[in-house]
């Protein structure tokens, strides 16, 4: 059984489907930890509900960067997860987080990545007229939202949408996605370049 940290920032929905599809035994994993950079994020309050253990850990009482990830780091590392995964987390990873965790972050974006990196995806999409969009689960690299890509899900993109009414029929592929990433990953996996290669 796959052991998962899972970081966020907000109200925790990727986590509750990740955690109910562990509980139900469509994850062969269990959520360890939950940690947020904001001590009152809903998400922690679910966990603590849940009774998983959940560290608010307010990135605003550190010095700097630095600092904060060292402490991430080692609250982390006291539960031994196998997998990081990023829950609607709203920090940029340093090279130094990244490298250590090598090829076990995983993240979800609001978009079919390459396209649209960054923040505000949706409002992106709609801008540029592309008639397709969708979510992708990826592996977590330097980059920004550039690591190699585990799953996808489209959606299309209807005359008149905003980026709101495209954020909610996004949503509704992404707790599907990011299961199936993380039960693929749980199966093995090998990283060959930009191509993840599952057992």
């Amino acid at each position: 059984m796959k052991r998962l940290a899972v970081l966020l920032s907000g109200r925790g929905s990727n986590f509750l489907a990740i955690h109910e599809a562990c509980a139900t035994k469509e994850l062969p994993a269990e959520v360890v930890c939950v940690v947020s950079n904001k001590p009152d994020a809903r998400g922690i309050e679910k966990a603590r509900e849940l009774g998983v253990p959940a560290f608010g850990i307010d990135h605003k009482q550190f010095a700097n960067r630095a600092a904060y990830e060292a402490e991430v780091i080692a609250t982390l590392d006291r539960h031994a997860p196998d997998f990081v995964i990023l829950a609607g987390y709203m920090r940029l990873l340093s090279p130094d987080f990244v490298a250590r965790f090598r090829h076990r972050i995983t993240n979800i974006h609001p978009s079919l990545l390459p396209s649209f990196p960054g923040v505000d995806a949706q409002r992106q999409a709609v801008e540029y007229g592309v008639k397709v969009s969708g979510c992708t689960v990826h592996l977590v690299d330097e980059s920004l939202d550039g690591g190699p890509i585990l799953v996808q899900r489209s959606v299309p993109v209807l005359d008149g949408d905003t980026p709101e009414e495209l954020a909610t029929r996004i949503l509704g592929q992404e707790h599907g996605a990011y299961i199936e990433a993380l039960r693929k990953l749980c199966g093995g996996y090998r990283v060959d370049g930009r191509r993840v290669i599952f057992d």
